[in-house]
């Protein structure tokens, strides 16, 4: 584990506090969309491993960072609601606030270590596994609604949205999953490079992060970053096996992606006072889907 990161991450959960959480993530889209960019032209992978992902705007410290530090605030009355994530908290001029993020920048670096020395390591996201397991956390420390939230109402709780939104989000997986799966097919079926298409899921993750930016300024945008990436993967494991034809495992995961995020909303994010987060409890999730069925695919031959 590297010392000078470890150290770093402090400083990176206090800066995701400090923008808060939502525009800390904005923030590492920038990085990701950018820094695969350059990857994929043959440059050094500086904003991707270093930045998006790394002790600075990692998720798992400073998005992390940023919802802990709501969280807590939340509890002592220093932030009307413990599951914001658009507030800058540095508004509030708290110091015990951004150091709370620091000290969940820290946490969310560790994990993510420990993680990638466990057998999930090579399977799943660790980064996002991170954040969710950092936000379930956070509440646990802070809030007062347990992990699937307080829910209070006399009829049955809702876990899967239904009827209309049910027919919704099939149709947002299945047109976010076309989009990234079909350009991918494109890309391979041009001659791009292996390993330019390889950080084509972090190119869509990345688009999708910064497009939150319209969300933290009021429009009614959805959050697609849960299916891009796992839509990217999917769509590299198939095609690796059965050409561009493959990509149409790409659309189905990311159907799949978006009920997951639906699932994940209703469960955690649903009557609460503090966020954990549903798209990294997806990717989390569907990367290690995506891995089993590129492992079933090897294994029997497919």
């Amino acid at each position: 584990m590297d010392m000078f990161a470890l150290v770093a991450a402090f400083g990176g959960g206090a800066f995701g506090a400090l923008l808060g959480a939502l525009p800390a993530f904005i923030m590492t889209g920038c990085f990701a969309l950018a820094g695969a960019l350059v990857a994929a032209g043959g440059g050094a992978d500086i904003g991707v491993g270093f930045m998006a992902f790394g002790s600075f705007m990692g998720p798992h410290v400073a998005f992390a960072g940023g919802v802990a530090a709501a969280a807590y605030a939340g509890s002592r009355g220093k932030l009307k609601a413990g599951n914001d994530i658009v507030t800058a908290l540095n508004g509030l001029g708290e110091a015990d606030v951004i150091c709370v993020g620091g000290l969940f920048g820290v946490i969310g670096f560790v994990i993510c270590n420990l993680l990638l020395m466990t057998p999930l390591g090579p399977i799943t996201d660790a980064v996002a596994m991170t954040v969710a397991i950092s936000g379930c956390i956070a509440r646990l420390a802070f809030g007062k609604t347990g992990l699937t939230g307080k829910y209070t109402g006399k009829e049955p709780r809702v876990w899967v949205t239904g009827g209309k939104g049910f027919t919704y989000n099939l149709m947002l997986g299945a047109v976010v999953g076309i989009a990234v799966s079909f350009v991918a097919a494109s890309m391979m079926k041009a001659g791009v490079p292996a390993a330019a298409l390889g950080v084509f899921p972090v190119v869509c993750f990345g688009f999708s992060a910064i497009s939150l930016i319209f969300a933290q300024t009021g429009f009614a945008i959805p959050a697609t970053h849960h299916i891009t990436l796992p839509s990217g993967l999917g769509a590299l494991a198939g095609m690796a096996a059965w050409g561009p034809c493959g990509a149409i495992l790409g659309v189905l995961i990311g159907i799949l992606s978006s009920l997951c995020g639906d699932f994940a909303a209703n469960a955690f994010n649903s009557y609460n006072d503090s966020h954990i987060d549903p798209p990294a409890v997806t990717i989390f999730i569907m990367t290690i889907v995506v891995n089993l069925i590129r492992l079933a695919v090897v294994q029997l031959n497919l």
